[in-house]
């Protein structure tokens, strides 16, 4: 009888592991923000959901979309393998796809000739960097290349985005980030009550 028991014991185990790592890999998975890049939509010490099955069912390690739902699209919050150190999980907002051309004039974005704005954008830095110098407020204009997204943080002044080390392939896309499950001030040693299960947008 303890035998059985026991077995029952560890075969519940398992398949709790088993179904918890086939929702990570598959479903949902959990990040946290390290960085402010995306303040004021995101602040340091929010923890999310990204919903990794939205753009299709991806094989781990073998970089094979197995059952493809759909892309990107333009205003998507994405978390992608960065390119530079695939390592490491980036997030940021999707701001042009495969064809679209893509130039920052003074700070303002410009998509296919049409200027992007929305409430999320933030700009903290008054002085306009020249594109001689570097690519914050002046860039491009640049085509995203097929299977590409063109990214940038809605902290414009202070990310490090596609202004300055290019695209991210598709295949680097782990997903689209849609609910704040938890935020954790540290700097004050305090829970952000009114950030959690805000969905993001």
């Amino acid at each position: 009888m303890g035998k059985s028991r026991l077995r029952e014991n560890i075969e519940a185990i398992v398949v709790a592991i088993v179904l918890a790592l086939f929702i990570r890999t598959f479903i949902v998975q959990a990040f946290k923000i390290p960085s402010g890049s995306m303040k004021e939509t995101l602040q340091i010490g929010d923890h999310i959901l990204v919903n990794k099955f939205i753009y299709g069912v991806k094989l781990p390690y073998f970089d094979t979309t197995l059952i493809p739902v759909t892309n990107p699209k333009r205003g998507d919050i994405v978390v992608f393998e960065f390119p530079e150190d695939p390592s490491k999980d980036f997030i940021k907002r999707v701001v042009g796809i495969a064809g679209d051309v893509v130039e920052v004039r003074n700070k303002q974005v410009f998509v296919n000739g049409a200027l992007q704005d929305g409430p999320y954008i933030v700009h903290s830095d008054p002085n306009i960097i020249p594109g001689s110098i570097e690519p914050r407020d002046n860039y491009g204009p640049v085509t995203v290349p097929p299977h590409s997204l063109f990214v940038m943080g809605d902290n414009r002044d202070h990310s490090y985005d596609s202004r300055f080390w290019g695209f991210v392939n598709l295949k680097a896309v782990k997903g689209k980030a849609f609910i704040i499950y938890w935020s954790w001030d540290k700097d004050n040693f305090d829970v952000r009550w009114k950030r959690i299960g805000r969905l993001l947008h």
